[in-house]
């Protein structure tokens, strides 16, 4: 079986899922509102010939397909690429200016980048990644867009530790974990060439760990989204059904403006508490981008 013939069950259109899948992804720009508005960026690039498209978000470009990313705008830093669908849980996640924010698994920064943006660059954003040539290109895009709350940090997500930002819990934790990645099939055609359920099952265990230590480092009442780009049950709802049992937090439900189902609660031999319903997949056929999983979560009193 190939791997996305694994999920007809859970998709409401296979046919049309499958031939999404297949199709190249459209080319989405983030405007970085630290540098600059929205206006004064559809009007550098309508100056540059670029007529962009509306997309979900306000925020969000989608470029003609015969009109590069590449201009003075972008190198200035008033546009970041970014696809569609990866805007969403920085959004869910909703931090406010001169919060403690941390961002897991953060490299190499769109939604870093983003969270600062929505930050008005104030407050504490930290970013933490296991991998220094990823965390290179973090460093890099937050200076070309301005970001200038972020601290960096190398370390395992799983292990991380408050006491460099004097030990006080974060206010909101984003986990946009390391996942199979299945769902970035349409910008990276050989996404299932190398597929395996051993692979799917470790990275979901990573997933379980940083979430956990997410919720630990979380204020309660704050706010912890998790997402990833797979469509992969073990890697979504299996991991908020483990760290519901494990730590003190609960789903939250959300609006979304793209279409979307509910997250599953039974798979395969499995079942997962019904509170996972909360959560959101977005598959390729439903809004014309990559596949998605989101999940909010709130954390409570010990």
């Amino acid at each position: 079986m190939e791997p996305p013939d694994r999920y007809r069950d859970l998709v409401d259109d296979f046919g049309a899922f499958r031939a999404a899948c297949e199709r190249p992804l459209p080319s989405v720009v983030r405007v970085n509102t630290i540098k600059t508005t929205v206006e004064r960026a559809r009007e550098a690039l309508a100056d540059e010939g670029t007529d962009v498209e509306p997309t979900w978000h306000d925020h969000l470009f989608a470029l003609p397909e015969d009109q590069p990313g590449s201009n003075w705008p972008y190198v200035h830093g008033w546009l970041h690429g970014q696809e569609a669908v990866s805007a969403v849980p920085a959004e869910v996640l909703a931090p406010e200016p001169g919060e403690r924010v941390w961002d897991a698994c953060a490299a190499p920064g769109s939604k870093t980048t983003q969270l600062g943006a929505l930050m008005d660059d104030r407050g504490t954003l930290v970013a933490t990644d296991t991998n220094l040539g990823r965390l290179s290109a973090l460093r890099s895009n937050a200076e070309r867009l301005g970001v200038t709350n972020v601290a960096v940090t190398h370390e395992d997500a799983r292990n991380h530790s408050l006491k460099p930002f004097d030990g006080e819990p974060y206010d909101r934790a984003l986990v946009d974990a390391p996942c199979s990645c299945e769902g970035t099939i349409r910008k990276n055609p050989d996404a299932f060439d190398d597929w395996t359920l051993e692979h799917v099952e470790g990275v979901a265990g990573v997933g379980k760990g940083v979430l956990r230590r997410a919720v630990q480092a979380t204020r309660p009442g704050g706010t912890v989204v998790y997402s990833t780009c797979t469509f992969a049950p073990e890697e979504n709802e299996a991991v908020l059904d483990y760290v519901l049992g494990a730590e003190p937090c609960e789903t939250v439900a959300f609006d979304l403006p793209l279409e979307h189902v509910p997250g599953v609660t039974e798979w395969r031999d499995e079942t997962y508490d019904r509170s996972v319903r909360r959560a959101k997949r977005i598959y390729p056929h439903h809004n014309d981008t990559g596949g998605f999983f989101c999940a909010k979560l709130r954390v409570t009193d010990e």
